[in-house]
């Protein structure tokens, strides 16, 4: 096979390693330049891979326990893995097995296991493809699928666990007036255009003009719904990687965009100049921000478990354990943004999150702390939502198995605030955990 196919193999091994192994997000990964030695098609192709073997990773381990007396070294069981992945899902056998062979083969310690590989990997090829079929959709890790079916009840988990193994297709959001026509694609009710199979993003037409960017047709729902009008001075909180940022730009405010990751803020800057838009990029803490603002954005730190379908690595490498204190400093956030916003201005305050503490409960100890803020449920009701979506305390709450046929969406909450009369201090003084 091509060194390139090679390389884009062994850079997936490399991912799965640092999912499975050290516990890291593939996003802290790529960031880091885990592959920017590569070329694009090469990237993009190891991310691919690396991505389809999580999502599969429960199947692949049943698989491949019928054939192993004994767990190898994690490098070895992960080329295992991307192997089985790639063999139940139609790729030819003699590429596979080779390029895992010599993967594993090149290994300095577990060079000599390359035979064990081979082996295995022939008899998965042989009866793989068929007993994959059979197998259950995999599930989420116990320590998150019992809180998400204490919300949302075994059936609805369920259906988010098959949106999950299914993936997602790419949506993008064009800046006004771009024609996106030759891109295909399908418009989603709420105005995205959806990708099912982009390819390289880069080499897309309009990409390089700056037409359009990348984000879940649930991500561009807060901005949507904040409907900032030109002239409007707009802070974006939490603002990286900038997907909302570029939003409220394209609609002619003058946008103050604030994160605390200088890195981050690196593919917003790269973004703006791409599309030609401006917004005022500043690395910053949340909580030490000023000023006063006609409208406001916090996109505030979250468990991003809504996110799974793209980012299947995050139930592997998170435990929850963090979730508790993000669910304090979004409450803190939130009740210090309230104090930037001008009377008569509002707010979006939204999660990536599928836990109710993170979203409906953070909303619901918003309204009854604060005298002067409102729930704008009229706000909620545009193109594409569903009125059955809207909670009881005014939020709006998006999940994965939504849109099943048209290959569904992020797991997203988010609410209109508005700052309605005199501002006054908070009824009720919480203390946060």
């Amino acid at each position: 096979m091509a060194e390139s196919g090679l390389s884009a193999r062994r850079s997936a091994v490399y991912l799965l390693d640092q999912v499975l192994g050290e516990g890291r997000l593939m996003a802290e990964c790529l960031s880091a330049g885990s592959l920017d030695r590569l070329a694009p098609e090469d990237r993009a192709r190891a991310q691919r891979l690396a991505l389809q073997t999580l999502r599969g990773l429960e199947r692949a381990d049943r698989l491949l326990q019928k054939h192993l007396r004994k767990n190898p070294p994690l490098m070895v069981r992960n080329a295992l893995r991307l192997g089985t992945v790639e063999l139940c899902q139609g790729e030819a056998a003699h590429g596979v097995v080779n390029a895992m062979v010599q993967i594993v083969g090149a290994h300095k310690r577990h060079g000599q296991l390359k035979g064990m590989v081979n082996a295995v990997l022939r008899k998965i090829a042989a009866d793989g493809p068929e007993a994959w079929t059979r197998l259950r959709v995999p599930r989420l890790p116990k320590w998150l699928r019992g809180s998400l079916v204490s919300a949302w009840g075994a059936k609805a988990v369920a259906a988010m666990e098959t949106a999950h193994f299914a993936g997602a297709p790419l949506d993008i959001t064009g800046k006004p007036g771009a024609d996106l026509t030759a891109l295909g694609g399908e418009v989603v009710p709420t105005g995205s255009l959806r990708l099912a199979t982009p390819g390289q993003v880069t080499a897309l037409p309009g990409y390089a003009a700056g037409d359009w960017w990348i984000q879940d047709a649930a991500a561009a729902l807060p901005a949507s719904l904040l409907a900032v009008q030109p002239g409007e001075r707009v802070l974006d909180l939490c603002a990286a990687p900038g997907g909302k940022t570029l939003q409220l730009a394209a609609a002619g405010a003058e946008v103050v965009a604030v994160d605390s990751s200088e890195q981050r803020l690196k593919r917003l800057h790269e973004n703006l100049t791409r599309t030609g838009l401006k917004a005022d990029v500043r690395v910053g803490d949340a909580l030490k921000q000023s000023g006063r603002y006609d409208a406001l954005l916090l996109d505030a730190p979250c468990s991003a478990t809504g996110t799974i379908r793209r980012h299947p690595d995050l139930p592997h490498a998170k435990d929850g354990s963090e979730f508790a204190a993000l669910i304090g400093l979004q409450a803190e956030m939130l009740a210090h943004a309230w104090t930037l916003l001008r009377p008569g201005g509002r707010m979006v305050f939204c999660t990536c999150s599928l836990l109710p503490d993170e979203g409906e409960v953070q909303v619901e100890e918003a309204l009854a702390a604060h005298d002067d803020m409102q729930a704008d449920r009229a706000a909620l009701l545009r193109p594409g939502i569903d009125p059955n979506w809207i909670t009881d305390e005014g939020g709006l709450r998006l999940r994965p198995d939504y849109w099943s046929s048209r290959g569904g969406m992020d797991g997203f909450y988010m609410a209109v605030l508005r700052k309605v009369g005199s501002a006054q201090s908070p009824r009720i003084d919480k203390k946060l955990s």
